[in-house]
């Protein structure tokens, strides 16, 4: 994978699930053994959606970038995965900041079956999932950067 070896030890990460119409975010505590779903961006223009992301990445005092790659499951990379990376350069032609792009393959069922276990109904799994998928890569993440 793409990713960068510069990612700080310690601090809040913010973690992007990128899709076609929105981006579901996460981010962690400091010391990265909390991670709270934040919210859904409804995506319109590159702009408008960089600036939400960055805007969260300030409120939270995140240190690093955690991007969803949305490898197939037979390896290979296809457009989804083109477009996630696409995103991590366009934002890092933005604003210099440690990315890491993270093989988030099944992050969506993990999150909806974490969110059906917890008692919620489908229109309220419907509203959440994309922030919740985005907390499961970014714990992904994380795992991977203390192994």
């Amino acid at each position: 994978m793409n990713d960068t070896p510069d990612l700080p030890p310690t601090g809040p990460l913010l973690a992007l699930d990128p899709g076609e119409k929105t981006i579901g975010v996460a981010v962690c505590n400091g010391d990265r053994t909390v991670i709270t779903p934040v919210e859904t961006i409804r995506r319109t223009k590159f702009t408008a959606d960089a600036m939400r992301v960055f805007e969260l990445f300030d409120e939270f005092s995140c240190v690093g970038l955690v991007i969803g790659l949305p490898i197939n499951m037979d390896g290979s990379i296809g457009p989804r995965a083109q477009s996630a990376r696409a995103l991590g350069n366009n934002l890092k032609r933005l604003r210099d900041l440690p990315i890491r792009f993270q093989d988030e393959r099944l992050s969506s069922d993990k999150a909806e079956d974490r969110l059906r276990a917890a008692g919620k109904r489908r229109e309220e799994i419907e509203r959440v999932i994309d922030a919740h998928a985005a907390a499961v890569i970014l714990e992904d993440a994380i795992g991977a950067l203390t192994a």
